[in-house]
């Protein structure tokens, strides 16, 4: 069974991992990989507001709050590529690994821990 964890600000464990007193109820089905258009995003609705779950042309998932540090913009509407994507407002990069904006622009989005088992993508929460 292949198990593909991805980067995000802290270190991602596999779901079916987590048995050293981890909260496995914080891990939640987000859906496969192939729903997520390559370079594209989907928007998961969760009480820690709306959760923009990216994918790269590598499969890379990484997981944002869908929210620009700038002014606010739905980063899941902008241009993924390499490991960032574009606010569609400003045009401000965002790195996807761990929602900072690249310099000279300043602050980060809130990342958020995901991982790909059996081809389905889970967030953590």
């Amino acid at each position: 069974m292949k198990k593909e964890a991805l980067a995000t600000r802290i270190d991602v464990v596999k779901k079916s991992d987590m048995s050293d007193g981890q909260d496995v109820s914080s891990w939640h089905h987000v859906c496969s990989l192939t729903d997520i258009p390559v370079l594209g995003a989907r928007v998961v609705k969760s009480s820690h507001g709306d959760i923009a779950v990216f994918r790269n042309a590598e499969d890379q998932v990484f997981a944002l709050r869908d929210k620009c540090p700038h002014k606010g913009g739905p980063l899941s509407q902008g241009i993924v590529f390499g490991r960032r994507v574009a606010c569609p407002l400003h045009g401000w990069n965002i790195e996807l690994e761990d929602g900072c904006a690249v310099e000279p622009d300043e602050g980060c989005a809130a990342s958020f821990p995901v991982c790909i088992e059996e081809g389905q993508i889970y967030l953590q929460l």
